[in-house]
């Protein structure tokens, strides 16, 4: 069972964030990191990834929970991830996160803790073990910018 039963996470004094529909490259996960472009729609973002990422959301309009997945060659929904709004990202297994952690893409579409020169697009609001065995939401905010973590 998800941590968290949304992915857009408020403040709900804010409009909600921009959200884009596109064909899904791949089946998606809410949660999940994605890029976007005009040929193949949404795709999986990885660590190599420099492109504007996306959250997909989840499928609220027809009714489907967090952990149902959007099918490949599907429509899906991405929100885009704006500063001072929360989000409830997947975050890797394996990483021991503090409020304030620095986050990356990583394989697969997660968010993981980010290192020296990595590509900073969320920052973690909460802190979380995710010693799970599998990745999990955990509410994180956009990183101002692009930037990179901290020595």
């Amino acid at each position: 069972m998800a941590r968290y039963n949304t992915v857009y996470a408020g403040p709900v004094s804010n409009p909600t964030p921009h959200a884009m529909e596109a064909l899904a490259s791949v089946a998606l996960t809410p949660g999940s990191l994605v890029t976007f472009d005009a040929v193949n729609g949404f795709a999986l973002a990885t660590a190599a990834t420099t492109a504007k990422v996306w959250l997909v959301q989840d499928n609220y309009l027809t009714g489907r929970g967090i952990e149902t997945q959007w099918a490949a060659d599907s429509r899906a929904v991405a929100l885009d991830m704006v500063d001072g709004q929360l989000f409830n990202a997947l975050v890797g297994t394996g990483n021991d996160l503090t409020e304030g952690d620095a986050l990356t893409p990583g394989a697969g579409g997660v968010l993981v803790k980010a290192s020296t020169s990595d590509k900073v697009v969320a920052v973690a609001n909460e802190t979380f073990n995710n010693n799970t065995g599998s990745a999990q939401l955990v509410c994180v905010r956009a990183a101002t910018g692009y930037l990179t973590a901290a020595a």
